[in-house]
């Protein structure tokens, strides 16, 4: 029995939807940010994934550049006081970065599936120095 032959995907549909990035329709992440083992729908085995600190990265880059934007926005224009910062625009900041993990993990995820990363491997040529051709 031949295996089946999945067409390319989009990796930012099927990462922002946190599908799997080969068959598009299984779930990628078990609860809020855990990647599954494998998909459900087409047995694909999930071990190549690690995002890593990824998703945090961009997602508070993302967010914080637009927060940022935001914030002066409202600073300037409405001139609240200190503690409305705290109870507003502090909690917003935190929910943004929260609310865009998600697809950022799967999008990075499906990136990593397309592009076939894989760990490094190191070949050793011995000591230092050794068989090496510049001498």
């Amino acid at each position: 029995m031949t295996e089946p032959v999945y067409p390319p995907l989009s990796t930012l549909k099927t990462g922002l939807r946190c599908r799997c990035p080969r068959c598009g329709e299984g779930p990628l992440l078990r609860g809020f940010l855990k990647i599954r083992d494998n998909c459900p729908e087409c047995g694909l085995d999930y071990g190549f994934a690690d995002p890593a600190d990824g998703p945090a990265f961009f997602g508070m880059s993302i967010v914080g550049v637009v927060g940022m934007g935001l914030f002066m926005w409202f600073e300037f224009t409405v001139h609240p006081p200190v503690w409305v910062h705290f109870v507003v625009t502090m909690p917003l900041l935190t929910l943004a970065c929260l609310a865009v993990l998600r697809p950022l993990k799967g999008w990075l995820v499906s990136e990593q599936f397309v592009h076939k990363a894989a760990p490094p491997e190191w070949e050793s040529i011995g000591k230092h120095g050794d068989g090496s051709k510049w001498r």
